[in-house]
């Protein structure tokens, strides 16, 4: 994989990376840092890809490997609170916008192993994809996402 092969890959697939990051991030520079590690840890690990699974496969398990890596790495620090939170990740409408910070809001209430799964479901990810990128059976993603799916709809309903 040439460097810039590898550049306009990542670049390609940053809206995968935010959207994965964005789930485990706590606010903006948290965001950025996790953005910037997943390119790193993807730069460093590119020449090990064998090309057994598609290259956005590989990317989404690196991303999601960083994230749930940082997320146990803060568990084990004291929460803070941050000073301010801008969220400029897309330009939605007002409603959209709500609407997309509920859902993030109840998937971060979910435990780590189930924002992979809700994540990669609302990425269109087959079941067959999920199933190798989490290593479980594809039944097992089934159950995993319909279970999840009721879950995320009694968290932001109430």
């Amino acid at each position: 994989m040439s460097e810039d092969f590898f550049k306009s890959y990542v670049e390609e697939n940053m809206p995968l990376i935010m959207h994965i990051s964005r789930a485990y991030a706590r606010d903006e520079e948290t965001l950025k840092d996790l953005i910037q590690e997943v390119s790193l840890q993807l730069w460093r690990s590119h020449k090990s890809f064998k090309g057994n699974s598609q290259l956005s496969t590989w990317v989404y398990r690196v991303a999601l490997n960083v994230c749930l890596s940082h997320s146990k790495r803060m568990k084990k620090k004291i929460d803070t609170v941050p000073l301010e939170w801008k969220n400029d990740f897309a330009e939605e409408n007002d409603y959209e916008k709500e609407q997309i910070d509920k859902l993030y809001s109840g998937i971060k209430k979910l435990k780590e192993s189930d924002r992979a799964i809700v994540l990669l479901y609302l990425e269109d990810k087959s079941y067959k994809e999920m199933s190798e990128i989490l290593g479980i059976t594809v039944s097992n993603v089934g159950v995993k996402v319909n279970r999840l799916k009721e879950k995320l709809k009694e968290i932001i309903n109430g």
